[in-house]
């Protein structure tokens, strides 16, 4: 038969394993320094501390430390002793921009870039819109004229040869077609 131990934390090999060292109160959160403090081992060998009786007591009914105002689990809930944190953040030293080359361009052209006036760089980007609107124009014009070509070649065909379309028999139609049952 397996059983629930739970003892208190006061034997002279554990006060010298935690020598200096603090745990955490698995409850309420609080520190719980060298020889103080309640061990719980479950029957899985998990162990759990506690600060006090009353953490142990409150774990134990199966109470939510996240309802209990104490506790270091409700506070970082509701957002308490932010205040404190604010000040311990310290402020990341922003980086100053520097120029430099990039695969596609060296330095000294992104500078002649940055640099030329704003009327150069509009008829530059008016010019090479003009190109690709050729461009896209010439394209269509090929398009139809390869169009107008096919319908040519079709229209000489389909007078050759006069076959009526529904040169078919028509009969039941077959396969049971998808309709509503």
């Amino acid at each position: 038969m397996v059983l629930n131990v739970c003892y208190t934390v006061l034997s002279f090999m554990n006060f010298i394993s935690l020598r200096g060292r603090t745990e955490l109160c698995r409850f309420s959160g609080a520190k719980i320094y060298p020889g103080k403090g309640i061990r719980f081992v479950r029957s899985d060998s998990q162990v759990f501390l506690f600060a006090n009786s009353k953490c142990k007591r409150y774990f134990h009914n199966r109470l939510k430390p996240s309802k209990l105002t104490w506790t270091a689990m409700y506070r970082k809930q509701h957002k308490k002793d932010i205040a404190a944190e604010a000040v311990k953040k310290r402020r990341r030293t922003t980086k100053k921009p520097y120029s430099r080359s990039i695969v596609g361009a060296t330095l000294e052209v992104i500078q002649k870039r940055r640099t030329e006036k704003p009327e150069v760089r509009d008829a530059a980007r008016e010019a090479a819109l003009r190109e690709i609107k050729e461009r896209i124009k010439k394209t269509k014009d090929e398009k139809k004229a390869k169009k107008a070509e096919l319908m040519a070649k079709t229209q000489k065909t389909q007078g050759k040869g006069n076959v009526p379309k529904g040169a078919a028999p028509k009969g039941p139609k077959l396969g049971g077609g998808g309709g509503k049952r």
